[in-house]
């Protein structure tokens, strides 16, 4: 089979087939079982000979003594070969997906940011889902139709051979008819199971938005629309999941009625032999039952060859994933302690050839222990900016340079062990209070550690009105807690990292004023001593900045303290008299 195959699908079969070698003994007993069982089936219909001739024509009483405890022994073996069978390869098939699954997975954590960015969740979610038991189906149904009903094909030749081979030539022009069919079907059956693969994760991409924002779905009466779109994407699934059907289904009438063609020249044939007594009834219920005894392999290896289809297919699309690059960690130096000097240096980025560039000729140096805002209208480049120092994104040109190194030249893990991040778009794991304030690296924080954290982040305030305190679960996103109490545990979880650097991406913009007026009070604590990046849209909330830059089309147009831009009359001063009037507005 493999010989007709693609050299993409041979080389995908061959990495599929590299997470089943290291289970090489338990593989070993199944294929062991498989044989015994197709012997077994074979033995069976080896029986009917002895049956028909010496009991029911002969009437041979030894012979019917020992004939039922034969035919017990036998299906006590079936049943013993098909359990080992079944355990054995569902163990191998279950451990191939976990380490499949694994390392999929373990590429998600070390895709670069402007992959996942770029690439839809839908899709993604879908091969660590439906294509990861795609590729398990094809490993244990296809192995156990392979292995065994090959087997039984063979054992069921054999012993078609042994009653009358020249009965058995008319089945001989059936195979490569067969064969045929099956190699035929199988490129369709990939092409669709491709296609299949791609539709489910439309349909996932969609529920995951529906359900993410539903609110949204809700205030703006998107359930039509939302119900149009899902009705959309699942016709495209079922439309090729039918083209699927109707080929497999395509594929067993045929060789089902080839077969029956060849069934009616072996009847005429026995029948010819038998008035010349050549053939013993026996022998010939023996031949036939041979011969439908590999009628169901047959029609099961026809099948398969769908299974195996999907399952390359799947598996192509979960390699694809495991093979992209991961984040370029080229850098090497590791340091125990950093002072906190950021410096840029005519830093250029785009997001892309064919984009504008987002940031250009960028730089500033902030000296260890100080503070830098960053301001500017929305889309200006201030989260870009921020995002290059912990390299979520590489520069395309200029240096970042951390204590006068190169964030390049830094391993990604020690680079990024000495900045805290506490961003707009808050994101909390559905765990505890306490798990998502001592997360990742900080798990091994004491209780001590945690409880002031959460005091000076104001965390403490609202646990202690939840029955199970820092035990309670946040639910999906934080969904559970407020908009302000999601803020403020993220504030807590880098309060508690207690980072030499420090970078704040609005980080009070979900906070009431009298919340905003605590936090910012803890933040001015948080910030004493520590180089701090902060991004704000509220510039009341950078005053006492040491230094401020006012970004505008991805470039520095200002520079200096919050006093001297006021002064100056420029950009900044603008900002700063249309929120002032605004917020005057809103006090009226």
């Amino acid at each position: 089979m493999a010989k007709g195959l693609s050299p993409r699908v041979r080389t995908v079969y061959g990495r599929l087939w590299r997470y089943v070698l290291p289970h090489k003994t338990i593989g070993l007993i199944a294929i062991l079982a498989m044989a015994a069982t197709a012997a077994i089936e074979g033995g069976m219909v080896w029986l009917v000979e002895p049956l028909m001739d010496e009991t029911l024509v002969n009437h041979k009483l030894e012979t019917v003594r020992w004939m039922p405890f034969a035919f017990v022994a036998i299906f006590i073996g079936r049943g013993m070969t098909g359990f080992a069978t079944e355990v054995s390869l569902g163990w191998i098939g279950r451990s191939v997906i976990s380490n499949l699954r694994r390392d999929v997975f373990r590429k998600f954590l070390t895709l670069p940011s402007r992959y996942i960015e770029t690439h839809s969740t839908g899709p993604m979610l879908s091969r660590m889902t439906y294509n990861v038991e795609m590729v398990a189906e094809s490993v244990t149904n296809v192995v156990t139709v392979l292995v065994r009903d090959l087997l039984t094909v063979c054992v069921s030749i054999a012993l078609m051979i042994y009653q009358s081979q020249r009965l058995f030539m008319f089945i001989v022009f059936l195979l490569p008819v067969i064969a045929l069919i099956i190699q035929v079907l199988g490129k369709a059956f990939r092409r669709y199971s491709g296609r299949i693969q791609d539709s489910v994760g439309e349909v996932t991409q969609v529920t995951d938005e529906v359900l993410t924002g539903n609110r949204v779905v809700k205030i703006f009466g998107g359930h039509d629309y939302e119900m149009e779109r899902i009705v959309e994407v699942d016709e495209r699934n079922r439309r090729q999941n039918l083209k699927l059907i109707r080929s497999r289904a395509l594929g067993v009438a045929v060789t089902q009625v080839i077969f029956g063609v060849g069934i009616s020249g072996v009847i005429y044939a026995a029948g010819r032999e038998s008035i010349n007594g050549d053939l013993s009834p026996g022998s010939f219920m023996s031949f036939f039952g041979a011969m439908m005894l590999m009628l169901q392999p047959l029609r099961r290896i026809n099948n398969i060859n769908a299974i195996l289809q999907r399952g390359i297919a799947a598996g192509d699309s979960l390699f694809k994933i495991i093979d992209e690059p991961d984040e370029v960690n080229s850098g090497t130096y590791k340091a125990d302690k950093v002072r906190g000097t950021v410096e840029f240096r005519n830093v250029e980025f785009s997001y892309n050839d064919k984009n504008a560039p987002v940031l250009t000729g960028v730089s500033f140096k902030v000296e260890a222990g100080k503070s830098i805002a960053i301001v500017g209208h929305s889309g200006s480049g201030k989260t870009t900016l921020a995002g290059l120092l912990p390299r979520f994104y590489d520069a395309d040109s200029g240096e970042i340079l951390l204590d006068g190194k190169s964030v390049r030249d830094f391993d990604l893990a020690n680079l990024r062990s000495h900045i805290s991040l506490v961003s707009q778009d808050i994101v909390l794991f559905n765990d505890s209070i306490e798990n998502n304030l001592a997360y990742g690296q900080l798990r091994h924080c004491s209780r001590s550690e945690v409880l002031r954290a959460a005091e000076a982040a104001h965390v403490i305030d609202f646990v202690q009105e939840l029955p199970d305190g820092f035990e309670t679960t946040v639910g999906d996103r934080g969904i559970l807690l407020s908009g302000g109490q999601r803020q403020r545990v993220a504030i807590g979880r880098a309060l508690l990292k207690n980072a030499p650097i420090l970078i704040l991406d609005e980080a009070t913009s979900s906070l009431d004023t009298k919340s905003e007026r605590r936090i910012q009070e803890a933040l001015e604590t948080l910030m004493a001593n520590r180089t701090t990046l902060v991004i704000a849209h509220r510039l009341s909330t950078v005053e006492n900045a040491d230094q401020i830059i006012v970004l505008d089309g991805g470039r520095i147009v200002e520079s200096g303290t919050h006093s001297e831009l006021l002064a100056s009359g420029g950009h900044y001063a603008s900002l700063y008299r249309l929120q002032f009037s605004e917020e005057a507005l809103k006090q009226l």
